[in-house]
């Protein structure tokens, strides 16, 4: 193939990438990007109150930690008020993590919460603690 016909294929090419991404853009979507109205929260975020809108996904990864021979796992979240924040997927893992979405339903607060407890190694006894997460959502 001559250097002609190849300019002319990059440059179709290039005409095609440029026509999906203004196309998506104009559609108010970047390519690759987060859906709008998501709100990721993880464990540094307990005792947080945090705004979301209506008709976006609230999404909560919580990882689980390691110190002095004992593995600190988390039950999946709950929401305390599920006509504001409903229940959409949950996933809880054998390391400890859980990871929770929540849809933003209507206007409202929910507190949404989750428990940490200890899982000890072999031979170990756990402290008999168990820490509680807990966020506020408010949803506009």
């Amino acid at each position: 193939m001559g250097a002609t016909k190849w300019s002319t294929a990059f440059g179709a090419a290039g005409l095609v990438l440029v026509a999906v991404a203004a196309s998506a853009t104009a559609q108010g979507q970047t390519p690759h990007a987060r859906p709008a109205g998501r709100v990721v929260l993880t464990n540094t975020d307990n005792g947080r109150t945090v705004p979301a809108s209506s008709g976006g996904d609230v999404e909560i990864r919580l990882t689980h930690s390691r110190e002095r021979g004992f593995t600190y796992t988390w039950t999946a979240p709950e929401s305390g008020n599920s006509a504001v924040l409903g229940h959409a997927s949950d996933a809880t893992y054998p390391s400890g993590d859980a990871t929770t979405v929540f849809h933003a339903a209507s206007a409202g607060t929910a507190t949404v919460t989750a428990q940490r407890r200890c899982v000890p190694d072999p031979g170990s006894l756990c402290p008999l603690l168990v820490e509680t997460w807990k966020v506020t959502i408010e949803v506009k």
